[in-house]
């Protein structure tokens, strides 16, 4: 190990596994294109990373526009499978990686549509209780004092807003 340990000596066990608040990533993205209908049934759709922040009990910085997007997969079952890279830099000036990946479900058959016409039409907010959005990202990131972003296993849970997402992360110790 190179950096400090973030988390002291707590771990997970095999029956009691353990979260730990890392931090929360807060994009914004306005541009939007898409492949609708491809013949496997699925589309493909692309957001850039136009901005946004992120803050933590160990980290805090912004997102570098146009340094990244979102290439997600619209599956014919109603998932979307996301698969976003770009880069963060820290208020220290250190740039970190996030390949970021996940899915996004509606828990009622019209929760999708409904997140579409937020995003993409204005539509009313969608409580996040309505759908699942999961991620699990890796860093990649200098060696110091921040590379403990290479060495633990991440999950993310977000929400959806009209400009782009809010997601959560925590690190499994």
């Amino acid at each position: 190990m190179t950096g400090p340990e973030p988390f002291g000596d707590a771990c997970s066990l095999l029956d009691h596994p353990k979260l730990e608040f890392a931090f929360e990533v807060r994009l914004r993205f306005t541009r939007v294109q898409n492949i609708a209908r491809m013949p496997t049934g699925a589309g493909r759709g692309a957001v850039y990373v136009d901005g946004g922040e992120f803050e933590g009990p160990r980290l805090r910085g912004k997102a570098v526009p146009n340094s990244g997007g979102d290439y997600s997969l619209f599956r014919p079952d109603n998932v979307l499978a996301f698969d976003a890279r770009y880069m963060l830099e820290e208020d220290d000036g250190t740039l970190i990686l996030l390949h970021n990946r996940g899915y996004l479900w509606g828990r009622k058959p019209d929760t999708i549509e409904r997140l579409r016409e937020m995003a993409f039409a204005g539509g009313p907010a969608v409580d996040p209780r309505e759908y699942y959005l999961r991620a699990f990202p890796t860093f990649e990131v200098e060696k110091g004092k921040h590379d403990w972003l290479m060495r633990y296993v991440f999950v993310g849970i977000g929400e959806r807003k009209a400009d782009g997402n809010r997601i959560r992360y925590y690190a499994l110790l």
